[in-house]
Parts: C-alpha cells; sequence; structure tokens
C-alpha cells in the first residue's frame, strides 16, 4: 500500500508538471478503469460532486485527454489514449523551448535596454554547492563564444561537485575558456587554453574568478570547506577585469 502510494505520488508530480490537476488526474484515470461513463457514474467514483466533475471534463476535452458522444439526454465521456499525455508533454515542451528562445533572442534584451544606467551594479550572492551550479549554469546561458577564468587550486576541487557534466555542455555549445591557473594543477580540456603564473606569486590564494562581460563571479570557500560566490553584474568593472586579464595572458 506503502509503495503504490509512493507510485501515485510520483505519478501525480509527473502530471502536474504537464498541467495536469489532481482533479484532472483522478477523473481520467477513472475513466481508463470505467471505460465510456456518465457524469454521474464518474462522480460517485471519484467522490467529487458532479458540478466540478463536469467543470473538469471540459477541461480535459480542451487539453484533448477526453471526448464524448451524447447518448438520449446524456453525455457519456470517455478517455482518449494514454499516449496523448506523451503528445502534451511534448507540446508544453515545444511551448517552452519557444519561449526560452522568445525570451533569450528579444524579451530579455529589451527589458535590459530600459534599465536605468544610473542604477548600481547588481549584486547576486550564493551558497554551497547549490548556489556554485548556479552560478555555472548562469555563465552557460550568459556566454556565446568565451570567457576568461583566475583558476585557483584551493578552490577547483569544489566547482564540480553539483554539475559534473559543466564541461561538456560548455564544449557542446561551442563556448572556449582561457584559464590563467594559480598554483599546480588544472587538466587541459577541448576548447580551452591553459596558461600559469608562476610558483610563489599568489599560489595561497582562495578564489575563483569568472570573467565574462558584462558580468564576473567569484567563487571562494569557508574555513569549514563551504563554497560561497558571487555574481557582479556591472558592464564597465567586467571590462576592466577582462582587460587586466588579457594584459596578464599575453605577458604569460
Amino acid at each position: 500500500m506503502i509503495c503504490q502510494q509512493i507510485i501515485d505520488n510520483i505519478m501525480q508530480e509527473l502530471l502536474t508538471s504537464i498541467g495536469i490537476t489532481e482533479n484532472e488526474s483522478a477523473i481520467y484515470q477513472s475513466l481508463l478503469k470505467l471505460g465510456p461513463a456518465s457524469i454521474r457514474t464518474i462522480a460517485t467514483d471519484v467522490e467529487i460532486n458532479r458540478g466540478t466533475t463536469y467543470e473538469t471534463l471540459k477541461v480535459l476535452v480542451k487539453k484533448g485527454l477526453v471526448t464524448y458522444a451524447p447518448q438520449g439526454k446524456r453525455k457519456y465521456f470517455a478517455a482518449r489514449n494514454p499516449y496523448q499525455l506523451i503528445r502534451s508533454a511534448e507540446k508544453k515542451q515545444q511551448l517552452l523551448t519557444s519561449a526560452i528562445e522568445r525570451l533569450k533572442s528579444d524579451i530579455v534584451p529589451r527589458l535590459l535596454r530600459t534599465k536605468s544606467n544610473n542604477e548600481i551594479a547588481d549584486v547576486r550572492y550564493y551558497e554551497g554547492d547549490e548556489g556554485v551550479e548556479e552560478i555555472l549554469h548562469d555563465v552557460l546561458h550568459s556566454v556565446k563564444k568565451n570567457y576568461c577564468v583566475y583558476s585557483s587550486k584551493s578552490v577547483r576541487k569544489y566547482l564540480y561537485r553539483n554539475f559534473p557534466d559543466f564541461t561538456k555542455q560548455r564544449i557542446k555549445r561551442g563556448i572556449t575558456v582561457q584559464v590563467i591557473a594559480i598554483g599546480k594543477g588544472g587538466e587541459d580540456t577541448e576548447m580551452a587554453e591553459r596558461k600559469w603564473l608562476s610558483a610563489g606569486t599568489t599560489v595561497n590564494s582562495t578564489s575563483y574568478i569568472i570573467i565574462y562581460p558584462p558580468k564576473y563571479a567569484l567563487i571562494s570557500v569557508t574555513n569549514e570547506d563551504y563554497p560561497y560566490g558571487v555574481v557582479i553584474h556591472e558592464e564597465s568593472i567586467a571590462r576592466t577585469q577582462k582587460m587586466i586579464f588579457d594584459t596578464v595572458w599575453r605577458l604569460l
């Protein structure tokens, strides 16, 4: 019984993610079990009043999950093939993909253009492995071609604990990275260039800095091995950081 309840909860979570409410799910599953049925029969089976059952059935018809046919003075409703749920999910995915592309190409750039030039920098603070993961996702979503990194040995091992396939995703997106490593170590990867600062300069650095104008991020670790980070969204500061990086890069 407990296992069935867990399965039911998981199924409802999945259905909710594609816009199917708990009442809609209950009525749809009832119809799968009953076959063509009247509103009264369905309402009795799911223990929902007839008014709510009828309104929910109308929604399910619109969503393409239920059909109906008149028989005398009554309507008999029937569930469509459950594969329709996959088609509904695919349709929702297409709409979301389209919405994301529209946000990236039009809406967000337009909103950014409306921001006042007098605003102070947008500074956001992140904590823990989840916070570091959010910063890395922001890099992937913000960068088109290239970004720069000061890579500190003491922080490196904390970066990808929650996002182990970050490098694969970066490469898949065609994003290159220039890395100045502070201290020994650091692996060469595809679509990455790496240079090292000579030993004894700032080997004990505890910061990992990502420069991706108009933003740059600083990631560090507390004495208790707890990672945290800050993302600063300010064009002029990020460009200055990039200029300094490029100067150091040419000298190495």
